[in-house]
């Protein structure tokens, strides 16, 4: 079982390649804007915190917001476990990621 700072390991090298895929398209962050939209109204009230964090994020740009999606920092692993970004990538390319993890990272 993998212990938070896997955990937390995973989830930045994820959010390392939704940043390459979001700057070679720009558009998807749209994709990302939309998801932070729709969350808005169905996500609990002790989320809604990381989601004002993230707006804020957006309004400065897609390279600032992306900065801190992939920054190695307390503030960025939590602003991650309710990354809007999570609809970027493909099943395939999540699930080649996953299995390309957990292969390099068996115990």
């Amino acid at each position: 079982m993998d212990n938070h700072q896997d955990i937390d390991e995973r989830s930045l090298e994820l959010h390392l390649l939704i940043a390459q895929k979001i700057r070679q398209n720009p558009a998807l962050f749209n994709k990302a804007r939309a998801t932070l939209a729709r969350w808005r109204g169905v996500v609990c009230q002790s989320s809604q915190p990381y989601l004002d964090e993230w707006e804020a994020l957006m309004t400065e740009g897609l390279e600032a917001c992306l900065s801190v999606a992939v920054e190695r920092s307390q503030r960025a692993a939590a602003l991650r476990q309710a990354s809007p970004f999570t609809g970027i990538l493909t099943n395939q390319e999540r699930f080649a990621f996953l299995k390309s993890w957990k292969t390099g990272h068996a115990a």
